[in-house]
């Protein structure tokens, strides 16, 4: 579990390996991500755009960004929190990713950067 407050806003991951969507012997591993975010500010934001970077052990890198979270842009009042689950192949057995979010202060419109903290994936095979 990673967990970081930034801007304000208290992101903490959890991972899990999806070994029923996971093929070793063609190099597909999958895992699944949960994501709590709670908003510590004295205003309500709303979530407009995510940056990941994903790291995978076999040496390839990519970026993937897009608005929102799972097709929506949450807002969060003052005190609320946003649950969502998503999820991320590799194509070995240890990644990791890292990113931030793009958010908007709902009372003076301004925009501002959350950091997403690092989290690894590790398929439980490489813990033997």
């Amino acid at each position: 579990m990673s967990s970081l407050i930034s801007a304000g806003i208290h992101v903490n991951v959890e991972v899990f390996f999806q070994p029923e969507y996971s093929n070793a012997l063609q190099s597909e591993f999958m895992f699944a991500y949960r994501i709590t975010l709670e908003n510590y500010n004295a205003f309500s934001v709303k979530l407009l755009r995510r940056s990941w970077y994903i790291f995978d052990s076999n040496g390839s890198y990519r970026q993937v960004e897009g608005e929102g979270v799972v097709g929506v842009q949450p807002v969060l009042a003052p005190g609320e929190n946003y649950q969502y689950m998503s999820g991320c192949n590799l194509r070995s057995e240890m990644g990791k990713m890292k990113g931030s979010y793009e958010m908007e202060n709902q009372n003076s419109h301004q925009l501002f950067s959350v950091e997403i903290p690092e989290f690894e994936m590790i398929a439980p095979s490489k813990y033997n």
